[in-house]
């Protein structure tokens, strides 16, 4: 009884003086200084248990399909290319300023834990869910599941791209532009029958 006692005091006192400290306002929250080791730990851990665990039952769709890689660059560029840099760029002032720093997924090292099923699980799941005090969104409020599974496909690709070839997988083609490539393609195509019949 007294062992048990004793547990109970030290919880308590251990609740207390995390509550004092807490309360205190000696704890720096500041994204420019790191957290020590040992809560850096706790925190990585019960992030990547969470999202593990969170995300084990999603089934993963074909994420080598072409049409998904290359549909997902264009969200990829404006959502997330700030943080997790793109071919040819090293730094932004998100990628420099976040803290934790965000994953940079031009780095084939980085990218590879992606490439297996789970590692698929777990990146559709922090796209749509985000990461609570680590400055990712939660994409799902606003895109659906197909758009999130292109992101991931096209992320899995990212580090064999070079530079001309994310400008290409990543220009979004609106209906403005749409209609000035057809319009240039049909008068294209009326010069070069009026040619014809000279």
């Amino acid at each position: 009884m007294k062992f048990l006692l004793g547990v109970l005091f030290t919880v308590v006192v251990a609740i207390v003086g995390v509550f004092t400290v807490v309360m205190s306002g000696v704890i720096n929250i500041g994204a420019d200084q790191g957290h020590s080791p040992l809560v850096y730990n706790f925190l990585e851990t019960a992030r990547t248990r969470s999202i593990a665990y969170a995300s084990k039952d999603i089934i993963v769709p074909d994420l080598e399909k072409v049409e998904m890689i290359s549909s997902g660059g264009a969200d990829y560029k404006d959502m997330c290319a700030g943080c997790h840099l793109s071919p040819g760029v090293e730094s932004t002032d998100f990628s420099e300023s976040l803290y934790p720093k965000p994953p940079n997924f031009t780095n084939a090292q980085v990218v590879d834990r992606y490439k297996t099923d789970a590692g698929a699980q777990q990146s559709f799941w922090a796209i749509k869910h985000g990461i609570m005090a680590s400055g990712m969104p939660a994409w799902g409020a606003s895109h659906d599941d197909d758009r999130m599974w292109a992101m991931v496909a096209f992320i899995r690709s990212l580090p064999e791209l070079n530079e001309n070839q994310y400008t290409m997988l990543t220009t979004r083609l609106d209906d403005d532009m749409m209609d000035m490539s057809l319009n240039s393609d049909m008068m294209d195509m009326s010069e070069g029958g009026a040619g014809m019949q000279h």
